[in-house]
């Protein structure tokens, strides 16, 4: 069985309409960005939020664009004085 014929059978089952191949380009990039930005389990856990707003997927690839950068910090990505480079939360 294909992802999308397993996502078909499974939006079926659960009562919504499968999303269409724009949306899943969207979701699998939303997934992307949590988990590059901070742990792989972020992905499913940031597509679930997804699906239980009100939002639309741009917008909340837009939010998490927005997150994502607001943990890289003002001095962005490879800055010496990054807190993240002490290994902090």
């Amino acid at each position: 069985m294909t992802r999308d014929e397993w996502i078909a059978s499974f939006a079926r089952e659960a009562g919504v309409a499968p999303a269409s191949v724009q949306e899943i380009r969207q979701l699998l990039e939303l997934a992307a960005v949590a988990a590059h930005a901070s742990e792989r389990t972020a992905a499913p856990l940031a597509c679930w939020i997804a699906g239980a707003s009100d939002l639309s997927v741009p917008q909340l690839l837009a939010l998490a664009e927005r997150v994502s950068e607001a943990a890289r910090g003002p001095d962005g990505p490879g800055s010496g004085d990054s807190p993240k480079a002490g290994g902090g939360d």
